[in-house]
């Protein structure tokens, strides 16, 4: 097992090759200048222009370039782990991994002192609520009759803003949020649009994912007002949207078990053969109306759970038999009164989750914040019963754990494991490269621990779907972000006058 990266998952075997103390030492000396170079083409002419420029019509047909020198964490246990090795990618997918790829005539791009991974997967994003951003950095879930409850989320975000979204807010706010999430190294997204008031709507959140260029599932749940076609629409949008598996966009089907009728957009979602939604906590009648679904013996693998707090064992135990999959949403439950996030009965009940970001109202959509928070709750609410000296303590989580819960299990959760989620010859190269040369992780000791306990946003330096570079040398790609920027300011104006709330910066 090499020295850089962490020990293997069960049944995870390492490629790694040991390093000498001089091959430490040239890599230590390689990551700490990675800050300075950057991803280079190697074999392009000396100072030329094209020294600096990333893979030229990468993700087409017939155009290959190499990934060369990087750290690879590949989270595929039969590809292994390298302290120094290639990814060679022709169009859309990952052709190669491994030491010293001959790639023939292909374009190089150099990674030394960068880790390559695959990009990270959110299970559970409103990405509509985008030019809301921190508004409700202090609210909760809904008013409760407990103290601190007055601003919430299900009175203003739902009650308020949600309602005065046109179609042009809808698109705008999906892209930049998209974008964003692009830029730290997101890659796919299953974006829980509750936004769907009429076929525009959601015609605009499909257009919104669409002009992003990143991977997304679209989900689709339910509008507001008289001009809603949800769910019977989900049929149209299906046909006109989504009649493709050879696309970066997916589809999901919303179905909310505290509203009624909810059997009806369950029934919708069978009958398309697609994934169904839905979020799940200890109120609003969701508990009875898990048990009424149990009783019906109608659960099953192709159900997605959203935060699954202040459940019982019982719905555990269900929901673990069925195959059903549960994303955690570990900062937003722990500060919007969801309950405690439940990472210590998923895994007592032996179901792997994966992790969200639900609303940037409330909290960042980066992924680094996911990761370090599962992890480090985890650890404390472990570490905790062993200093009361209780025995047969669950195993604490790694850095390695939490990874595998952000790429694989996202990927695996999203029906997309066929694609993406590992570094897998065959599978689309959604890739990241991450900067460990930069001041706030070198030198790099340990891959995985450096990920998740060392970086953020500003080590992302290149963002890959599906084989097209979409960010390079820490800058996106073909997106004019003054403009869109703009727009989603006239958005939010728009939204706040709308909601008749006053725009004051500093409210307390």
């Amino acid at each position: 097992m090499c020295s850089l990266c962490d020990s293997a998952h069960p049944g995870e075997r390492s490629r790694s090759r040991p390093l000498s103390r001089r091959d430490f030492i040239r890599t230590a000396a390689l990551a700490g200048t990675a800050a300075t170079v950057g991803p280079a083409l190697l074999d392009a002419p000396p100072a030329s222009a094209q020294a600096i420029a990333p893979p030229v019509d990468s993700g087409t047909v017939g155009r290959r370039y190499l990934i060369r020198g990087g750290a690879v964490l590949s989270m595929d246990p039969a590809v292994g782990d390298f302290a120094e090795a290639d990814v060679l990618v022709e169009g859309r997918r990952i052709a190669a991994v491994g030491s010293n790829v001959d790639a023939g005539d292909a374009q190089v791009v150099d990674a030394r002192g960068m880790i390559v991974m695959p990009g990270f997967i959110d299970t559970h994003h409103h990405e509509f609520e985008t030019a809301l951003r921190s508004f409700l950095a202090d609210g909760l879930l809904f008013n409760d009759g407990q103290p601190h409850g007055a601003i919430n989320y299900f009175d203003f975000i739902l009650g308020k803003f949600a309602p005065a979204y046109r179609p042009q807010d809808v698109h705008i706010n999906i892209l930049f949020g998209s974008l964003s999430q692009l830029d730290a190294g997101v890659t796919s997204v299953l974006d829980v649009s509750q936004i769907h008031h009429s076929p525009e709507h959601t015609d605009a959140a499909v257009k919104g994912l669409a002009d992003s260029g990143r991977r997304a599932v679209l989900g689709y749940f339910e509008g507001s007002g008289n001009a809603s076609r949800y769910p019977d629409d989900a049929r149209r949008v299906m046909k006109e949207h989504f009649s493709s598996e050879d696309q970066l966009l997916t589809m999901m089907m919303g179905g909310e078990l505290y509203l009624p009728g909810y059997e009806a957009s369950w029934r919708i979602g069978r009958e398309l053969g697609i994934p169904i939604a839905a979020h799940v906590f200890g109120n609003f009648g969701i508990p009875k109306a898990v048990d009424e679904r149990i009783q019906a013996k109608a659960l099953g693998p192709d159900l997605h759970f959203i935060h699954m707090t202040l459940m019982s064992d019982e719905h555990w135990r269900a929901i673990a038999d069925a195959g059903a999959t549960v994303s955690i949403a570990v900062p937003i439950e722990m500060t919007m009164r969801h309950g405690m996030p439940p990472i210590l009965k998923a895994m007592e009940m032996n179901v792997e989750p994966s992790l969200s970001t639900d609303v940037e109202c409330t909290m960042t959509a980066d992924f680094f914040t996911q990761m370090r928070s599962m992890m480090t709750l985890q650890r404390a609410l472990v570490n905790e019963r062993a200093l009361a000296g209780e025995k047969n303590l669950p195993k604490l989580l790694t850095s390695r754990d939490v990874i595998r819960f952000a790429t694989v299990e996202g990927a695996r959760h999203l029906r997309l494991d066929r694609k993406i989620g590992t570094l897998t010859p065959g599978k689309e190269a959604d890739i990241v490269l991450l900067d460990a040369g930069a001041i706030n992780v070198a030198p790099l000791n340990h891959v995985p621990g450096a990920v998740v306990t060392l970086m953020e946003r500003s080590n992302v330096d290149t963002v890959i779907v599906a084989g097209k570079v979409r960010k390079w040398k820490g800058r996106l790609l073909d997106v004019d972000l003054p403009k869109l920027r703009r727009e989603l300011e006239a958005s939010r104006d728009h939204l706040f006058q709308a909601a008749k709330i006053d725009p004051d910066l500093f409210r307390t």
